[in-house]
């Protein structure tokens, strides 16, 4: 190898440490029911939502919460009803914020903070709070046209909030995004990991909500230990609709730990497995006398579901069915064919008996005669061999019918199976002789005579033959190989 040659190999290796120690370490990730949302059904049929408590003017729905309406002056937010004990954390959040003018307001914020902020003057909550706040700002306050923005803004329960600057000089980190009217649910990843908050943003201008970008990233914040998640959102002279549709929270940790108040104890598992003895046996019971009152009626199946190998066989018999549809197909269009070539056939004699009683010149009738001489021999020949592919068809639909009664046994199937490719393999060759070496070596050409019509070429109608033959196997090809794809679901 030339010096050229390792240069690639020395700048990889030099540089393959620093790239390993700029990667972000992995936390485990664990998914808090008791601090999430989503749809469908997100609220009971009294109005709740699970977990979590709402006010002002936020109206929880099956799909969404509507935090705010497109009224005047309206706020609203909901908060969870527990504090987080888990120290890092990640927030996924999924909303919209609609409206019909050119400018919306207010926004919409996302909190961490020590204690709830149910109501107040900042986008929907209240104003000191000890915490961190992720503002979705669309009024543009300051008037520098830089709305809508996000804003990350930190407090210590003792700062007011510079409403009328868009707290310019609060302000820990910023982007600038558009996240009304998408098309398509903004989604935000809010990520508090070893005293680091990152924004990762979804703009909402597809539908796959894999690709997020990064918005901000703040290092070395301090959060609250305990404290609760919410979101808030309000109008003022401008109206837009405030619309939750999921706000999913999972814990971090460097290792899969178990929290110590998530462990059972040893005679609290005792408890539970007596318990479930004590069940079981009433259970057992409760069957026995329903048996004994009630004779005629048949005990419940206990196989309600259809086992691993019942799916496989109706899959493979759903397969074969689908194989012996596609053959009876081919097997009509094969007897259209034959019918088409004995029409021919009968065409030419016709033709050649109307050629021995007209008078024709030298030369021409003679060659004539000897044109619909060879058409008349090669059609014999070639409806035998048109007959021979139609019987291996008909051997083909045999064996896929023979297949589901083998389905039970290893060998059968895979026997069969064999068998219907050689037949393919007789049938795909006969066709390919029938292209490549026409009978006799000779084209028929049409009769000169006026009252004869013009023939069609056996070779173009051979070749159109060909084509279909091969596109209808590689679509069973195609289909078995899909059915055995599928099976991999199951």
């Amino acid at each position: 190898m030339s010096l050229l040659g390792f240069i690639p190999l020395l700048l990889a290796s030099a540089l393959l440490p620093c790239l390993s120690q700029s990667e972000p370490p992995t936390a485990h990730r664990r998914f808090e029911y008791k601090f999430s949302f989503k749809g469908p059904h997100l609220s009971l049929p009294n109005g709740d939502v699970p977990f979590w408590d709402y006010y002002g003017d936020a109206i929880p729905g099956t799909e969404e919460v509507r935090l705010v309406p497109s009224l005047r002056s309206k706020s609203g937010s909901i908060w969870t009803k527990y504090n987080a004990s888990f120290e890092h954390w990640e927030v996924q959040i999924s909303f919209r914020i609609t409206g019909r003018g050119r400018s919306g307001a207010d926004g919409l914020a996302v909190w961490y903070t020590r204690q709830r902020g149910e109501t107040g003057s900042v986008y929907g909550a209240s104003d000191l709070w000890d915490g961190v706040g992720i503002f979705f700002d669309t009024f543009d306050n300051d008037d520098r046209k830089n709305n809508p923005i996000i804003l990350v803004v930190g407090n210590n329960g003792k700062l007011v909030y510079d409403h009328p600057n868009d707290g310019a000089s609060q302000v820990l980190g910023a982007c600038v995004r558009n996240f009304r009217n998408t098309p398509h649910p903004f989604r935000a990843r809010i990520t508090y990991y070893k005293k680091t908050l990152s924004i990762a943003i979804n703009t909402g201008l597809s539908s796959s909500d894999e690709f997020y970008e990064t918005c901000t990233e703040i290092k070395d914040m301090v959060v609250p230990s305990l404290g609760f998640f919410g979101v808030s959102a309000a109008t003022g002279a401008l109206a837009d609709d405030h619309d939750v549709l999921s706000f999913l929270t999972f814990s971090l940790s460097d290792t899969w730990k178990e929290a110590a108040d998530g462990q059972i104890s040893k005679s609290e598992m005792d408890k539970f497995q007596k318990d479930f003895e004590h069940f079981e046996k009433e259970l057992e019971k409760q069957k026995e006398d329903f048996q004994k009152q009630h004779p005629e009626e048949r005990p419940p199946v206990e196989d309600l579901f259809e086992s691993d190998s019942q799916r496989e066989l109706e899959m493979v018999l759903d397969g074969q069915n689908r194989v012996l549809r596609e053959l009876g197909h081919l097997s009509e269009r094969l007897m259209m064919v034959s019918e088409e070539q004995k029409r021919h056939w009968d065409l030419l004699q016709r033709n050649l008996a109307n050629e021995t009683t007209t008078t024709v010149t030298g030369g021409q009738g003679q060659a004539a005669g000897a044109a619909l001489e060879a058409a008349l021999n090669g059609r014999s020949d070639l409806l035998q061999m048109l007959e021979e592919v139609r019987a291996n068809i008909g051997k083909i639909t045999a064996k896929a019918k023979e297949m589901p009664q083998s389905a039970g046994s290893s060998a059968g199937p895979q026997s069969s199976i064999s068998d219907i490719k050689e037949h393919f393999d007789v049938v795909k060759r006969s066709l390919q002789s029938l292209v490549k070496n026409p009978v006799h070596g000779h084209r028929p050409l049409c009769p000169a005579a006026p009252v004869v019509p013009s023939c069609v070429s056996s070779g173009i109608f051979l070749l159109f033959l060909l084509m279909q033959t091969i596109c209808t196997i590689c679509y069973l090809a195609y289909r078995t190989k899909k059915d055995a794809s599928l099976k991999k679901f199951f």
